[in-house]
């Protein structure tokens, strides 16, 4: 069951509500008298701060509203989509106000305090702080728009502790994390700087990578501008491309998040849901070797098909088109496109699919794929929920197999967890976006695209490799048969060529949209831009020849989909009251309101000028 989590974004959870000076001396000691390695701890523990409520952000916000929204699966566990997915109830937000922001504020402070050569060397560990800081904060103003800022977690600082802390508008937030960046790169970029070492747990104290990411983090608020203020975006893409820190275009300048070897993601189970049928024919129609990652296989191997021959049971129909039997009537392998490709297989959308009886064997699998040998039963599923693994490692895996049969299983063999929550592969669709768009940068959007898909197909597949796919290196169902290699979902030589030479990977024609599906399949495992950049794309497209949009269609009616989250009533006896009431009148939000109608309607700042769900790109 889901619990309630309440975190009000109003709210001033800034570190200080409640105290004065005396409680935070310890937090403006003087820094001559503090051990170095306490600082460079601080700084370990800001990074580590960067991905937090995990569970509840992947539990709520991914898997119930912005995945099933952006049409990456369903928003029922094992089942369809109802009615019920377009409204909003609990949020899983990351509170940077509890520790994040408390601790870069520490950082700063304590460094500004040193002697002017002691500041100047670690004019790079400072300025590390406000890309920490900026990431977990976009993901907010996507969902709220204006969000606290400039003036958190300032009380420690202040006389008297300011403890109402403005909202920054979204406008002002963009110009403000901008001017940020370019600061922080510039001093990421300063020489003879002290080394932090492995207390950096993204790059190893090598600052030159995160001024790079700090060049990405300005691609991202250049592609929300890009339908607002077209002209400013692009302008930010030229500054990213002349940069003399570069940006981010190989695998090891990825931005992994990487706690620890004892850190294996979520500590439960998330709620996937269930692949969408527009996503998943779309990669298996071309091949894309992120299908394998991205989604789960079905149970349909070669023995669980040969049980439901031996039973006499209906083959689901998906799965029963592409079994070849021998002169028994048993089963002899797979035609069409094989092994692994054939056990993948997402659901349609539509509320009302679920009801339609033609559709039974999608959404009764608990009856239709049933059988049992010998007073032993199991029930097999045919369809592909999206692969947990990207988001926790700590599973064991039972393979497949039939009633009564072997027992093959992978148990205790837990990889610690990495979490992309920046790559080299988005800068290059951004790139190739831009490119498109009349930026004035060097090579070709195509150049830009295809780089970018070698290496968002790359990472994933070394994704899948470090969280110890239970199908990496072979399919074991299938003994000593070729099936079993055939059945792998690793990488394999030449996949991405041939991905490279299909019609929907060639920007001559709908460029804009086809970069925009990249840039979708890229963010299906990366939390927070997935539904910003269906927001801001209209991608998917109403029938699109490529990559179309499933109508949710419930009583014969469309759904209207949120296009941001809801916000609570502010009351009288919150000390923030005012700047709360302000800021949500300065956007004409509806507090309270979890209408979707209204939730649509009542758009963010940057969302105001981006087409509807569906409608496709701005040119």
């Amino acid at each position: 069951m889901k619990n309630t989590i309440k975190l009000a974004l109003f709210s001033t959870l800034i570190f200080a509500i409640g105290c004065d000076k005396e409680d935070f001396a310890d937090l403006n000691s003087d820094p001559s008298q503090v051990a170095e390695p306490e600082l460079t701890l601080s700084m370990t523990q800001a990074i580590e701060q960067m991905y937090e409520n995990d569970y509840t952000t992947w539990f709520y916000n991914a898997f119930d509203y912005t995945y099933p929204w952006s049409q990456v699966v369903t928003g029922g566990v094992n089942s369809g989509n109802t009615e019920q997915v377009v409204e909003m109830g609990p949020k899983g937000d990351h509170n940077i106000y509890s520790s994040l922001i408390p601790t870069v504020r520490e950082i700063r402070a304590r460094i500004d305090a040193m002697a002017p050569g002691e500041q100047e060397e670690r004019r790079a560990m400072r300025a590390m702080t406000y890309p920490i800081q900026i990431l977990p904060a976009m993901t907010l103003t996507d969902h709220y728009g204006a969000i606290i800022y400039s003036e958190a977690g300032m009380a420690p600082y202040t006389t008297p502790p300011l403890l109402t802390p403005v909202y920054d508008l979204q406008s002002e937030l963009f110009n403000i994390w901008l001017d940020e960046l370019d600061t922080a790169i510039v001093d990421l970029m300063a020489e003879d700087q002290f080394d932090v070492g492995d207390q950096d747990l993204i790059y190893g104290g090598d600052y030159k990578k995160w001024a790079q990411f700090a060049n990405l983090l300005k691609l991202k608020i250049a592609a929300r501008l890009v339908n607002k203020d077209r002209a400013k975006a692009i302008e930010i893409v030229e500054e990213v491309v002349n940069s003399p820190a570069g940006y981010m275009d190989q695998l090891s300048d990825d931005f992994l998040y990487h706690k620890g070897v004892d850190y294996f993601g979520t500590g439960e189970g998330v709620g996937v849901g269930m692949g969408a049928e527009n996503f998943i024919d779309f990669l298996i129609e071309n091949k894309d070797p992120r299908l394998r990652v991205l989604f789960e296989k079905n149970s349909f191997n070669g023995e669980v098909v040969q049980a439901f021959l031996d039973a006499g049971k209906p083959l689901p129909p998906y799965v029963a088109e592409y079994v070849e039997t021998d002169s028994n009537g048993d089963f002899a392998g797979w035609s069409g496109p094989g092994e692994p490709w054939v056990r993948y297989h997402g659901v349609p959308l539509a509320p009302d699919a679920t009801i339609d009886g033609d559709n039974d064997f999608y959404f009764n699998q608990s009856v239709n794929n049933r059988i049992g040998v010998d007073g032993v039963e199991k029930v097999y599923a045919s369809t592909s929920n999206f692969n947990e693994r990207l988001v926790r490692t700590a599973i064991n895996f039972t393979y497949p197999t039939k009633p009564g049969g072997r027992i093959l299983e992978v148990v205790d063999n837990f990889p610690s967890l990495k979490v992309i929550l920046g790559s080299s592969a988005e800068t290059m669709f951004y790139l190739a976006e831009f490119k498109l768009l009349g930026a004035n940068i060097s090579g070709s959007a195509q150049e830009y695209f295809d780089k970018g898909v070698e290496l968002s197909v790359r990472r994933l597949d070394l994704m899948a490799q470090n969280n110890r796919y239970p199908y990496y290196d072979e399919d074991p169902v299938y003994l000593d048969s070729e099936l079993a290699s055939e059945g792998s979902t690793a990488l394999r030589d030449g996949e991405i060529q041939a991905l490279l030479d299909q019609p929907a990977y060639d920007l001559s024609s709908d460029g804009l949209e086809k970069i925009y599906i990249q840039q979708y399949i890229n963010f299906a495992a990366t939390p927070g831009d997935l539904w910003t950049t269906v927001r801001r794309s209209g991608i998917p497209v109403r029938n699109s020849n490529i990559f179309p949009w499933d109508p949710l269609v419930a009583g014969g009616t469309e759904l209207v989909i949120p296009r941001r989250f809801s916000v609570e009533i502010p009351t009288e006896d919150n000390k923030n009251f005012e700047n709360t009431e302000a800021a949500y009148i300065s956007q004409g939000f509806t507090p309270g309101s979890v209408n979707p109608l209204i939730l649509n309607e009542e758009r963010i700042w940057f969302d105001e000028p981006n087409p509807d769900y569906g409608a496709g790109p701005k040119q």
